[in-house]
């Protein structure tokens, strides 16, 4: 099934699609939104719900126009990636604002994804403190040049951050996973960082169960 959102966000991703899995949004336990990377779709991030283990979650899968949440690379100045990062990240903010308008509590809401959109995901997460209720970034970091998330945005009061990464991905180096979960702690959050070595760019068992287990605890928050 496709997600209509009330107000869609301006720019590139105004015609986005956000395919749905699970439950339905107005009685799910807890809703669950992930991103896809550069050259997926929505479709793929949805089966990682099947290792869920729930069928009371509502699974939210939003899709970039064109695949593609934003055209450089994720360290490069956030400026280089505009219009189509405030785009994407908007788009994130109104699937958030559907999951509250349902009557899910922040406490209640996930936001994760793999790759380009674990960037996202984390960089939603880091603008909006209190907004949700758990960050899952698999492969991935905030987007931007080290050193330019240097102000706190707010306290994150204990909010869990999941960070796993291959300690040599060919794509995200350790230096921004290293910071981002440095900047996480340091604004209140409860990090997990996970370095796996002999992996390549890819979701492992490990960060499956963790996701997993963070979930469980989301529905019994």
């Amino acid at each position: 099934m496709t997600l209509l959102l009330d107000h869609p966000p301006a720019g590139p991703h105004a015609r986005a699609r956000i395919a749905t899995a699970g439950a339905p949004l107005a009685t799910a336990a807890a809703v669950v939104i992930l991103i896809h990377g550069r050259g997926s779709d929505a479709d793929d991030m949805l089966g990682l719900a099947r290792h869920l283990g729930r069928a009371d979650l509502a699974v939210l899968g939003p899709e970039a126009v064109g695949n593609t949440w934003y055209p450089g690379r994720f360290l490069e100045p956030v400026a280089r990636n505009e219009p189509w990062l405030g785009s994407a990240l908007a788009l994130v903010d109104g699937l958030v604002g559907a999951a509250a308008a349902a009557g899910h509590p922040a406490k209640r809401i996930l936001v994760g994804g793999f790759s380009q959109g674990a960037c996202l995901a984390l960089e939603y997460a880091w603008r909006h403190p209190g907004r949700i209720g758990a960050a899952v970034g698999l492969s991935g970091g905030l987007i931007g040049p080290l050193g330019s998330h240097a102000a706190t945005p707010g306290s994150f009061d204990g909010l869990p951050v999941f960070l796993g990464c291959n300690e040599a991905d060919p794509h995200i180096p350790l230096d921004h996973v290293g910071e981002t979960a440095a900047l996480f702690r340091q604004a209140g959050a409860a990090v997990d960082e996970r370095i796996y070595p002999g992996f390549g760019h890819a979701v492992n068992r490990d960060e499956l169960t963790a996701l997993a287990d963070i979930v469980e605890a989301l529905v019994k928050a």
